[in-house]
């Protein structure tokens, strides 16, 4: 596999996901103009913005996750690493480091844990979902047995203030998370860095015989994972006026299930971050007009599981006709 093979492959990648991302927007249409029928609060300006806010963390972890999921591996830790940069944050902050200390602090923390996903993975010869299911253990156990099981509170009003405020009545979650998608879509479409991630998902060893730095391109899609799962735990502290140990219950399955609904493959070498963005506000909004119908929270749960299974039989219906 020559360079031009590896851009003609992204080229045609992007092509596929130009449709796909269209059959995305088009379910999200149809749940929209459904819970619009069902709730005449849906479609307000208040609980459209509601619905953006609350995706926004999702959203952010899953941009991470589309990138591991493209490079051919899978990160189930992302919930206990934004929950080990939040206390991170939250402790220097309540002893009175100053924000611009807290917030690389914090991100730093999401790239350590990001690397050491990494490293084991490309290095330790070891399976993705084995890895990261140990550090999702080794890394909550490490915020419970820090704190003692106990939140974090002491967060500086002006570090409240960066989350919950707005900018022309746009939350500032939503705006960090817009950017923080295009700079990934760059990343993905734009640089080398993208092409390797989708070479290395879609063959790994005719992308070694390339020569792509394979053991590289991985340990970055991780790194990247764990920076954007800090950023979100850094959006829910300041949401939350508080770091609590237990933060990103079940992130993991949220991020999958956006990457997947977006038309991302567990099997490596596809992937959309316009699709990833859709998929995550698929899911508030589900969640959003489930809640507004009073619809209790595990047939939430339930709908997500069963999106992801229905995403997931959509690629494996159409993979081999790519």
């Amino acid at each position: 596999m020559s360079s031009n093979a590896i851009a003609a492959a992204s080229s045609r990648f992007s092509f596929a996901f130009a449709l796909r991302d269209a059959g995305t927007f088009l379910g999200l249409v149809v749940i929209v103009v459904i819970f619009s029928l069902l709730s005449s609060n849906f479609m307000t300006e208040q609980n459209i913005l509601n619905i953006l806010q609350q995706s926004s963390i999702n959203a952010c972890v899953a941009l991470g996750m589309t990138l591991v999921i493209i490079a051919g591996g899978i990160d189930l830790s992302v919930g206990p690493t934004a929950a080990i940069a939040a206390i991170a944050a939250a402790a220097l902050m309540a002893a009175g480091a100053p924000i611009v200390v807290a917030i690389p602090v914090a991100l730093v923390f999401g790239l350590i844990t990001g690397a050491v996903n990494g490293v084991l993975v490309a290095y330790g010869g070891l399976q993705p979902f084995i890895v990261t299911l140990g550090t999702l253990s080794l890394y909550r156990a490490s915020a419970l047995i820090y704190t003692g099981g106990n939140p974090i509170f002491g967060i500086p009003a002006a570090f409240r203030a960066i989350f919950n405020t707005s900018l022309f009545g746009v939350p500032h979650p939503v705006i960090i998370v817009g950017i923080l998608a295009i700079i990934v879509w760059v990343v993905l479409n734009k640089t080398p860095l993208g092409e390797y991630f989708l070479a290395v998902g879609g063959n790994q060893e005719a992308s070694h015989v390339a020569g792509v730095p394979v053991e590289r391109t991985k340990i970055a899609s991780y790194m990247i994972s764990g920076a954007l799962a800090a950023v979100a735990g850094l959006i829910l502290v300041g949401r939350l006026g508080a770091a609590d140990p237990t933060l990103g219950n079940l992130w993991e399955l949220d991020a999958i299930a956006a990457a997947a609904i977006g038309g991302a493959s567990l099997m490596g070498g596809k992937g959309s971050v316009v699709g990833t963005l859709l998929g995550a506000i698929i899911l508030g909004s589900l969640r959003n007009g489930l809640t507004l119908m009073n619809v209790q929270a595990f047939y939430q749960l339930l709908a997500t599981g069963l999106i992801i299974l229905v995403a997931m039989l959509i690629d494996r219906a159409t993979r081999g006709r790519e």
